[in-house]
């Protein structure tokens, strides 16, 4: 598709109304080696407070702000049209929990192909730790203590290791070549705007969080024919700690298990409902 923003990318942030996480997330953002990016806030919501803090906030690239009736969990809905919102052909997604490392887009931009899915993960920070960010006027530089402190001192902090950028092009640029990874992580992906498209978007039939927002595109992408590379140890981002909405995933399975032997990797509720709408 064509781009017509001149932006390399856009940077979707999924949000719901944690005004305090996603100050965080958008103020490493001014840090990034690569800033020529959009930013899409897409609010599975339409909280007051949320419009307030994004319409004071300074933001130093162009951002557009996109919300929904709060109708229960419709994050693959808001995504969707944070999809069509979007100016570049790279889409960048994120979580409004994660705090990203100063060249996650950088990196994201670099490796990115029209038929590459890429792939990341997440540091999680604990709550004492998290705190201990949020409340630091120099977040990246006080996660990276925290991280060595953690591979040290096994300090508490869920998989440290992912912490740890390796440059590509310094003495541990061999170390992300070994950590293949071949599944999705939704707060850390990218792809063209082509390739989510071809799939018809996420598939909005699922209405409970975590298998439709990462697990259901990975079957989907390989059935379509994409390559999946991975970015352990080059987009780094770190997870700020909060109470998990997790939700049993087996309707969800059930669902992804009947999709697949049916091989329906083309959803049925997907991005194209609202492209009809448009009309």
């Amino acid at each position: 598709m064509k781009n017509n923003s001149g932006c390399k990318a856009s940077l979707i942030i999924s949000i719901y109304k944690n005004c305090v996480f996603l100050k965080a997330v958008l103020d490493s953002l001014p840090f990034q080696t690569e800033q020529n990016f959009e930013i899409i806030i897409s609010e599975d919501g339409n909280d007051p407070e949320v419009k307030r803090f994004i319409d004071n906030y300074p933001f130093q690239n162009p951002h557009k702000h996109l919300v929904q009736e709060d109708l229960g969990w419709r994050k693959n809905r808001a995504l969707n049209r944070a999809i069509l919102a979007a100016s570049a052909e790279q889409l960048i997604f994120i979580d409004g929990d994660c705090i990203l490392h100063p060249r996650f887009i950088e990196i994201h931009t670099t490796y990115f192909q029209q038929d590459r899915i890429l792939a990341g993960l997440r540091v999680f920070l604990n709550e004492e730790q998290s705190t201990q960010v949020l409340k630091s006027t120099q977040h990246i530089q006080k996660i990276q203590f925290i991280i060595w402190k953690a591979l040290i001192k096994s300090d508490g902090i869920k998989r440290p290791e992912e912490g740890i950028f390796c440059s590509p092009t310094g003495f541990m640029a061999f170390i992300p070549k070994l950590r293949k990874l071949d599944y999705l992580t939704g707060c850390n992906m990218s792809f063209s705007k082509t390739a989510i498209m071809s799939i018809n978007g996420f598939d909005e039939d699922y209405d409970k969080p975590a298998y439709g927002e990462d697990t259901d595109l990975v079957w989907r992408f390989k059935m379509a024919g994409y390559k999946f590379y991975s970015l352990r140890n080059l987009a780094v981002q770190y997870h700020l700690n909060h109470p998990r909405s997790w939700t049993d995933q087996s309707e969800n399975m059930n669902k992804g298990m009947t999709k697949q032997q049916r091989k329906e990797y083309i959803c049925k509720l997907g991005i194209a409902l609202h492209l009809q709408r448009q009309k």
